[in-house]
Formats: C-alpha cells, structure tokens, sequence
C-alpha cells in the first residue's frame, strides 16, 4: 500500500509492475538482468479521491496517456528493488505535486526605496561606462 497523505491510500492492486531490462551501458548485468520497472497506473479506475484525478488528468504530462495511464519508468540503479522504489516515489511525488494548490498571486508596486536605490545603481553604472571613452586632449 502507497501512502499519499494521512487520508489517501492507494492499494497496491491498482499499481501495475512489470520488469525490464534496463537501457544504456552496464555490459553485461544490463544484458542479463531485468533491474528495470515499468510503472503503470491508470488515474480513472483507481481509488483516489475526485479531486486528485482531475487534477493528474489535467497536468500536461506526457508520462498520461490519452487514456488517462500514468507510465514512468525507473532504471536508474542497478537492482530491481531500488528502481521499485523510486517508481514508487516519483509516483506519490507526482500526485502530491499535482493536489498541491498554489496560491494566487496579488499584484504589488514597486516601493519608494527600491526606486531610488534602481535609479542611483543605473546612474553610477552610467558614470563608469561614461568614463571609458576616448580621451581628447
């Protein structure tokens, strides 16, 4: 069972593994040994609660398929084990990612100090850049 939050769990049922033989180079345990997981979790028919799903069918991944299947992909170590549990991770990582709401930002004006202090910065860089030209004499 993958634990999202204090209140959302997902059973284990619901999230599909299957494992691969990894890519790149590695000689021959990349050969021989299938270290790599293929997650899949179709987002529609699992259990999780309304909100999460609309908001993971809305995010503009391209690890969602069409039909609404999260697929990530995990090979970056060496034994079976540890890419089961970073697919795991990234996965409990993106639905919290994906439930977490931002908050709206409230437009500000610049204040009095930052205006002077931009202004000064801009003249005094003028005065340097104006001090190297040619010299008349």
């Amino acid at each position: 069972m993958l634990t999202i939050s204090n209140n959302v769990h997902l059973p284990d049922a619901e999230i599909e593994l299957s494992y691969i033989r990894a890519q790149g180079a590695g000689g021959q345990n990349v050969n021989k040994v299938s270290s790599a997981v293929h997650l899949r979790f179709d987002i529609q028919a699992s259990s999780l609660p309304a909100f999460y799903k609309e908001r993971l069918l809305a995010l503009r991944d391209s690890r969602i398929t069409a039909d609404g299947v999260l697929i990530i992909k995990a090979q970056q170590y060496r034994t079976q084990e540890q890419n089961r549990a970073d697919a795991l991770a990234r996965l409990a990582e993106l639905i919290i990612g994906a439930a977490k709401v931002e908050k709206k930002r409230r437009p500000t004006k610049p204040t009095l100090g930052s205006k002077t202090r931009r202004l000064d910065t801009k003249s005094r860089r003028g005065s340097i850049k104006a001090g190297r030209g040619k010299v008349d004499f």
